[in-house]
């Protein structure tokens, strides 16, 4: 069978690199050898220079100054006669190479002149290793005057144009890579990423959790009204479904005895991508025994105030034109309240058909007809109040339709449940709840949630094992979930949540 060529293998930059690696192992040169040892990151370089007087590019020359090895991608090349100056890039940023035309020579070249072979048959992209003296240029830039060069990996396809980088979209996200190399804030924007799930699981850690792994591959999915997505196994010839939360099995282990615990992991839910969901992305819960929701909205905030101080020494941020103040305490009200102040309307003394009214400017009625008094509630404050939701607010106290997994709110006429969810900038960040471990209620709640199933909606099914588990004891709890994504987005200022996702899911070509 004739495997063809794909359409970058036809091009002719593509040809003319693989006919200068030829060339090179011509030399015996390898063109990507095992392994090479730097001694200074590029940050440690200039951390530990500064801007100290290190010599000139004769006290380079001639080995006065420190012996330098590094590596990076080269991204810069210009000769200037005898020398050639060019730049060599890491995720730290860029540092200057100085090539010599007497002075340097490339590992493994035995004759020929070295700076003629890497004007000839080094590309940009290439990563190279440089070892030689450093020194400061005239304009006092620090610089590498290079001794030797080692061939550390030839690239067969050029970098995106330096000044037009990756202007579509899609390509930069399926080409993460490209997008890295091309952008250094796209780089620091995953660096925070990393950062910020530091700082969380150092808050968490040193407040006396512990991180604990649940299954990712579930035989009964649960914790969400979500589309799973569903797969075979094939060893023991049954259907399982990919998580779509991390709560069932988190309480389960407050059940065997855990006080705190979290997990962050991954979530897959199947159903819409937009600028705040992707199919598959990573969630922190964390569950706390003998706690209650009000505990838990604490937490919430003194775990904020934790990882702003931590990363930007403040906890004000600025988000687009906006001055976001996380300092707690944030601001509280429930639902009913909040859709009163920031709607205009009282639903207090509203019946279904009143609160149908009102919707209707906004949702199809013919969507409206089953909803229960709750749901309707829930739609109005979804419809009319959240998107002015922009300084840090706890929305508590939720109809009980929200959500089966909940308290009841204690000493309350209504139905309503201990729920919070916290917003910041008309986006919800946290859902917490007081949890439900009576596990009379608890069946009675999921039964009733499954027979009212609707077409459009996805109701888990009811887990036995997990009403077993609270049936042998659960106490009093408080847990939240988090979107790790959307936090990201936030504290980094990205619109779109492709943006703090490595690889988001993109449609095939």
């Amino acid at each position: 069978m004739d495997i063809k060529k794909t359409s970058y293998q036809k091009s002719e930059e593509f040809i003319n690199r693989s006919k200068k690696l030829k060339e090179i192992r011509s030399l015996n040169i390898d063109p990507y050898p095992h392994k090479f040892s730097p001694n200074y990151t590029f940050n440690e370089l200039k951390e530990k220079y500064g801007k100290k007087e290190v010599g000139n590019s004769e006290d380079a020359k001639e080995g006065k100054t420190e012996n330098i090895k590094i590596a990076g991608r080269l991204v810069l090349f210009r000769a200037m006669g005898k020398n050639a100056f060019s730049q060599i890039q890491d995720e730290e940023g860029r540092i200057q190479i100085m090539f010599n035309k007497e002075s340097t020579q490339v590992e493994g070249l035995q004759e020929g002149n070295a700076l003629k072979f890497i004007e000839k048959k080094i590309d940009l992209g290439d990563i190279i290793g440089i070892e030689g003296n450093i020194f400061r240029t005239q304009k006092g830039e620090l610089t590498i005057f290079a001794k030797k060069v080692n061939i550390l990996c030839k690239s067969l396809l050029p970098l995106p144009d330096k000044y037009s980088g990756l202007a579509d979209k899609g390509t930069r996200y399926k080409k993460r890579w490209l997008d890295l190399i091309s952008k250094k804030e796209v780089v620091d924007n995953f660096i925070l990423r990393s950062k910020i799930i530091k700082a969380i699981r150092e808050y968490l850690d040193n407040n006396g959790f512990l991180e604990v792994e649940t299954p990712i591959l579930q035989n009964v999915y649960g914790g969400a009204e979500a589309h799973p997505f569903k797969t075979h196994l094939n060893a023991l010839h049954q259907d399982m479904f990919l998580r779509i939360s991390l709560e069932i099995p988190l309480k389960k282990l407050i059940v065997g005895g855990f006080l705190k615990i979290y997990e962050i992991g991954k979530v897959f839910r199947n159903e819409g991508i937009d600028k705040i969901h992707n199919p598959e992305f990573t969630e922190i819960e964390a569950y706390v025994a003998y706690a209650d929701y009000n505990d838990i909205m604490s937490l919430v905030e003194n775990l904020f105030e934790a990882i702003l101080k931590k990363i930007f020494k403040t906890t004000k941020i600025q988000y687009e034109d906006k001055i976001i103040d996380l300092t707690s305490p944030w601001i509280k009200m429930t639902m009913i309240e909040s859709i009163k102040k920031y709607a205009q309307i009282d639903i207090n003394n509203k019946n279904e058909k009143e609160l149908i009214k009102i919707l209707e400017k906004k949702i199809d009625i013919s969507e409206l007809k089953e909803k229960k008094r709750g749901e309707l509630i829930a739609l109005i404050f979804e419809e009319f109040v959240i998107e002015k939701l922009i300084q840090p607010h706890h929305i508590i106290d939720h109809p009980i339709e929200t959500t089966p997994l909940c308290k009841m709110k204690r000493d309350s006429k209504e139905r309503l449940v201990e729920r919070f969810e916290s917003f910041i900038l008309g986006k919800e960040l946290i859902n917490a709840y007081t949890e439900l471990n009576d596990p009379e209620l608890q069946r009675k709640l999921l039964e009733e949630q499954i027979l009212s199933k609707s077409k459009k909606k996805e109701i888990p099914p009811l887990d036995e094992d997990f009403i077993e588990a609270i049936c042998q004891g659960m106490p009093p709890t408080g847990g939240f979930g988090m979107g790790i994504d959307r936090l990201v987005m936030f504290l980094s200022n990205a619109t779109s949540i492709r943006d703090v996702i490595f690889f988001p899911i993109i449609k095939l070509e």
